[in-house]
């Protein structure tokens, strides 16, 4: 289902207090609840979504609004990269439609629900990425222009015309890759991201102590493109010691996840144990997951491609 959002004004004064400080332009409108809420068609005037081309990179300057150090929303801090060259991540994607068309984005432009956009928690402002259906094959460049999706498991946020074209907009959701596109044409080797830079929130630095760095996280091996044909699963650790991923494994074993195994791997030489549990067939199952897994303590679980 699309991503959950509420009116602005009943969170603008709490949001205010914890966002004032970092966030140079009012973020957009937030879930005051995770209760879901199913699709809405969009209007009847929405262009073909397969007339609409996809985005074309550019080297854009990096906005002056939506790009602080750092930001809160809903007692997670989100640390805003330094560059987005290298990024990749696999995960759940979700859309944003009717609701919000022309309402300013975190950089300050109107949203626009038939453009190829999209929103991302972390990305820098803004951004070009090419989002890969992970169920289907189909991919989409999008122009990353807005902050969210503040929901758990979500990592961008589609808009209506680039989730049509993905096939999407029926479900709500799709499992996607995320992949970082540089305008210069260069291509690095890619690196995934362990998880959302996310942190409990702390006090708030004074004018004499320095922004807190992000919490660092050792990048994984770099990464082939994504395939529509490959078994997804979800992530709950990688060790470098065996005994270590066995000991997760076997605790999991004694609850409700269904298959738990440990692949062993050599990246660059060295050998990594991941403890997984699946395949998943669907973002509902992947959801119930994730969610079992922070309640036994594993709180950086993640999709995995086989």
């Amino acid at each position: 289902m699309r991503s959950l959002r509420a009116p602005l004004a009943p969170l603008l004064t709490a949001l205010t207090l914890s966002l004032g400080a970092c966030f140079n332009t009012p973020p957009r409108e937030l879930p005051a609840s995770p209760a879901p809420q199913p699709p809405v068609a969009a209007a009847p005037q929405a262009p073909d979504p397969d007339s609409v081309p996809d985005a074309i990179p550019r080297v854009e300057a990096r906005s002056r609004f939506g790009n602080p150090p750092f930001y809160e929303v809903f007692g997670k801090r989100y640390y805003v990269l330094s560059s987005n060259v290298g990024y990749i991540e696999r995960g759940v994607a979700s859309w944003y439609g009717p609701g919000f068309h022309k309402i300013r984005t975190s950089t300050g432009e109107p949203y626009d629900m038939y453009a190829m956009t999209a929103a991302h928690k972390t990305l820098p402002l803004p951004a070009y990425v090419r989002v890969t259906n992970l169920q289907n094959g189909r991919t989409v460049v999008v122009r990353v222009n807005d902050r969210g999706p503040f929901v758990d498991n979500r990592i961008i946020d589609l808009s209506y015309t680039a989730a049509a074209k993905l096939d999407m907009v029926r479900n709500g959701t799709a499992f996607v890759e995320v992949r970082s596109i540089d305008p210069n044409g260069i291509e690095p080797p890619l690196v995934a991201a362990a998880a959302p830079t996310t942190a409990p929130v702390t006090p708030a630095p004074t004018a004499t102590s320095a922004v807190p760095p992000p919490p660092a996280s050792a990048p994984r091996a770099s990464a082939p493109p994504a395939n529509a044909r490959a078994a997804l699963f979800v992530q709950a650790g990688a060790f470098g010691d065996p005994a270590n991923a066995q000991r997760l494994a076997q605790k999991l074993r004694g609850g409700d996840y269904g298959n738990v195994f440990v692949r062993d791997d050599q990246i660059a030489g060295r050998r990594m144990y991941r403890v997984r549990i699946g395949p998943v067939p669907n973002v509902a199952e992947f959801d119930r997951v994730v969610a079992a897994l922070q309640r036994d303590g594993v709180q950086d679980a993640h999709l995995a491609l086989d």
